[in-house]
This record gives structure tokens, C-alpha cells and sequence, in this order.
């Protein structure tokens, strides 16, 4: 338990901030690759996707290793484009939203799924349990004046 708040003190800093979206991303994508889908190195803390979607300009496919969120009932996921309380949205979230059919990677089992941004009351109930499941979402959007963008992820076709 000591670990896990070490990591969430560390990651709701500005330098982890910085240095974070070019480290994270690549070291995951070499693991998930070595190990044939199996493995994510930051899905040790944190429950992981790798995201396959359409590009929003380029119209070709992008892959980002994520953290996500897995419902209660298994079969569906939360997406939060923090950025790591970073200024702009994530490039994925603008690519969701111009194509939100798009695959996910999970536990080495590549799913269909749509993606639906999450508005209102819906997003205002999920940011409250993504706060207990991972507080450092909080230092996160203090940093921002922009809104989070959070998405839930369903399979497509059933």
C-alpha cells in the first residue's frame, strides 16, 4: 500500500508531468509488443489498455498505451484523457471523438469497442469513483482549466 501512494505522490508532480508522456507511452509499447499483448509495465499500478484508433487528421490507425478504469461488471472501461495535468487534450481523445469506433488491447485479448464521451451528471458520477480510484486525477485537472475529458469504452456487436 506504501508503493501505491509513493506512485500517486510522484505522478501528481509537474516533472513527472513532463517527462512522463514520452517515457510511459514508449516503454509500454516495447513491453506490450515483447510480450505479445500480455503485458503492460504501467498496468503494475494502474489496470491498462492498448487504445487502436483512427487517426482524427491522418485517418490512419494510432495505438497509446492507457490507464483505464474497468467497470464493476467487466466488459466495459473508463478512458481519462488527463494528460497527466498537462495544458491540451491528448491526441486519442480528439481521435475518439472524430472516430469513436476503435479496438482496445485488454489482458492480451483485442476487443472491438465504441467509445462514448462522458457529459453531465454521467461524467460528474464517474469522475467521483476515478477520484478514489486513482487520486491523483484531481492535482491533474487543479492544473487545467480545461475539462478532462472521460470516456467509457463498450464492446461493439455485444
Amino acid at each position: 500500500m506504501i508503493g501505491v501512494r509513493v506512485v500517486q505522490k510522484v505522478s501528481s508532480t509537474r516533472g513527472f508531468a513532463k517527462l512522463a508522456p514520452y517515457v510511459v507511452p514508449a516503454l509500454d509499447r516495447a513491453v506490450h509488443r515483447l510480450t505479445r499483448g500480455k503485458v503492460l509495465l504501467s498496468a503494475q499500478m494502474l489496470p491498462g489498455v492498448v487504445l487502436t484508433a483512427t487517426g482524427a487528421r491522418s485517418g490512419l490507425p494510432r495505438r497509446t498505451p492507457l490507464a483505464c478504469m474497468p467497470e464493476p461488471a467487466g466488459r466495459t472501461w473508463i478512458l481519462v484523457g488527463s494528460n497527466f495535468g498537462r495544458t491540451g487534450h491528448p491526441a486519442w481523445t480528439a481521435n475518439l471523438l472524430a472516430h469513436p469506433d476503435a479496438e482496445i488491447s485488454w489482458k492480451g485479448t483485442d476487443v472491438p469497442v465504441t467509445a462514448h464521451l462522458l457529459t453531465g451528471e454521467e461524467r460528474a458520477a464517474v469522475w467521483k469513483e476515478l477520484l478514489a480510484f486513482w487520486p491523483p486525477y484531481a492535482t491533474y485537472q487543479a492544473r487545467v482549466e480545461r475539462g478532462i475529458r472521460v470516456f467509457r469504452l463498450v464492446p461493439r456487436g455485444g
